[in-house]
This record gives C-alpha cells, sequence and structure tokens, in this order.
C-alpha cells in the first residue's frame, strides 16, 4: 500500500467518508463482501511479530479492539485501521486502557515485518498477530468474520485478493466478546461509545 494512498484512507475515516456514502447504521454491517451477524464469543490464540503466543486472556484489565484484514487490502482495511488510529487519538489518556489489534487473514504475504510496517504507519500502539492458517481460520471462525481467497483467472499464483467481512469487535477487560462497530461508523462514535462502554463497568 502506498503512503499517498493510506494517507487518502487515513483522512477518510478521520471524518470525510460521510461525503462520500454516508455513515452506516449501527445495525447495519456493510463488507467488502459478506455480512455477518454478531458472534457469542471472541476467542482467539495468535502470535505477536516477536513469535509470542498472544490469546483474548492475555489483557486483563483492559479492552480489546479487534480487526480483521490484511495489508494488501485496498480500502477497507486501511480505513479501518485509519480509524482504530484516532479512537486511541479521541479517546486520550483512556486509550491506555484499549488494546487495538490486527489479524491478517493472509499469514503467507504477511510476514511479520510486513505487519509491523504496516500498523506501525497507523500508530504504533496497534499489534498485529497472526500464525498458522489453521489459527487464523478458528480466530476468525469464532468472530464470524468470513473470508476467502480471490484470485483471477490466469493470475500468478502469488497475485490475489482476501474476499473479507469487515468492522471492528470489542471485548472487554475479561478478554470477553461486547460488540461489534459496522464498518464506516464513524471514528468520533465509536470513541465515545468505547468511552462509554468503559465508564459504565467501571462502576459495577
Amino acid at each position: 500500500m502506498r503512503p499517498k494512498r493510506l494517507l487518502l484512507c487515513a483522512l477518510l475515516a478521520a471524518g470525510f467518508a460521510p461525503l462520500i456514502g454516508g455513515a452506516a447504521e449501527d445495525n447495519e454491517e456493510p463488507t467488502a463482501s459478506f455480512e455477518t451477524p454478531s458472534p457469542s464469543h471472541g476467542r482467539y490464540l495468535l502470535m505477536d511479530g516477536n513469535g509470542r503466543a498472544v490469546s483474548n486472556g492475555d489483557f486483563p484489565g483492559r479492552f480489546q479492539l479487534i480487526s480483521f484484514g490484511y495489508t494488501s487490502c485496498p480500502d477497507v482495511c486501511p480505513t479501518t485501521l485509519a480509524e482504530m488510529a484516532a479512537i486511541l487519538t479521541r479517546l486520550g489518556k483512556e486509550a491506555g486502557r484499549l488494546q487495538t489489534l490486527f489479524i491478517t487473514l493472509d499469514p503467507e504475504r504477511d510476514t511479520a515485518s510486513v505487519l509491523q510496517h504496516y500498523v506501525g504507519f497507523f500508530d504504533p500502539r496497534i499489534m498485529a498477530l497472526s500464525g498458522p492458517p489453521a489459527l487464523i481460520r478458528r480466530a476468525a471462525d469464532n468472530f464470524l468474520v468470513r473470508y476467502e481467497i480471490v484470485r483471477e483467472p490466469g493470475a500468478p499464483a502469488e497475485q490475489y485478493a482476501v474476499d473479507h467481512s469487515a468492522g471492528m469487535f470489542l471485548l472487554g477487560p475479561d478478554g470477553r466478546y461486547i460488540r461489534k462497530f459496522a464498518y464506516a461508523l464513524p471514528a468520533a462514535e465509536i470513541g465515545e461509545r468505547i468511552r462509554e462502554i468503559m465508564i459504565r463497568l467501571a462502576n459495577y
């Protein structure tokens, strides 16, 4: 992904997306190709850039905001990561209570160094996760994220797209699923909803 293209996506996520297509209603789940219901749980067991095992239970006391995608994604993934970065900025000091995560659906091309460079462009606080295809498939299934490899006829084997559902998933401080935020929901609105959830759960 070229920096100019990433910058454009960042500007769109920062607040200009409604001007070109309108923000989605929260009960809608626009996706790259699929629409999915909400999962009942959000478990995963993958690896970070250093090969360390990471699971949904490894961030006690912190919320998790998770997206699935791949670094060659032309628009959905960079827009989503730009929104993640904007959400962290809007949360200010409360951002320390939120771990943002990007889970690749393309482990063959998304090496640890590629992932680290990619997410670092948006915000160094975003953690990239990968792993064997079977573990990635299991994690995606747990979040009801659907994806498939799409190749054009006659294209080289290494040239393909990954058609996948979009959106961000919020887990609570106990690592359990709370809710999904629809793709293209403004980052400002997501940030405020996460802040409200943080306050509400803190009062229990």
